[in-house]
């Protein structure tokens, strides 16, 4: 004996499975939501950091490089190279990053050249605090290599 779906039952079906799929999305935003403050690493964020995320986005360095994965896939992830280039230690990456922002642009044959900003030490330390800030935040492992 074969069964036949009715209207009714096809009404059911798709409310049913609508409102379960509105529950877990439900369920699964609040938990995303409850778990931001341990993650994010805002207790952390000083003026400095603001002011080096303010530069980024002024410069606007996402237009070729990546942070959490996010950004134009064209230079390297910058979420890890605290630990990449500073071993980890503030005073060595922000000697680093001023000695590589001074340096720009590269003559390296085959590569795009990253642009002379002209920024001022202060301006420097201030994007190095804010990549150290951000190599900071909880991010599933993300990027999955160190070179990124």
């Amino acid at each position: 004996m074969t069964e036949r779906i009715t209207k009714s039952m096809a009404k059911n079906i798709y409310y049913g499975g609508g409102l379960f799929a509105l529950l877990i999305f439900l369920g699964l935003s609040f938990d995303t939501v409850q778990q931001i403050p341990e993650r994010s690493n805002e207790v952390n964020m000083t003026e400095s950091v603001v002011a080096g995320k303010a530069l980024w986005e002024k410069n606007n360095c996402v237009g070729c490089h990546t942070l959490i994965g996010e950004g134009a896939y064209y230079a390297p992830e910058l979420m890890n190279v605290f630990n990449r280039r500073g071993a980890s230690d503030e005073a060595t990456f922000k000697g680093y990053m001023q000695g590589w922002m001074a340096a720009q642009p590269l003559d390296t044959p085959h590569r795009r050249k990253m642009p002379q900003f002209n920024l001022s030490t202060e301006e420097v330390d201030s994007l190095s605090d804010f990549l150290i800030w951000t190599s900071k935040v909880n991010a599933n492992e993300w990027p999955p290599t160190i070179e990124g």
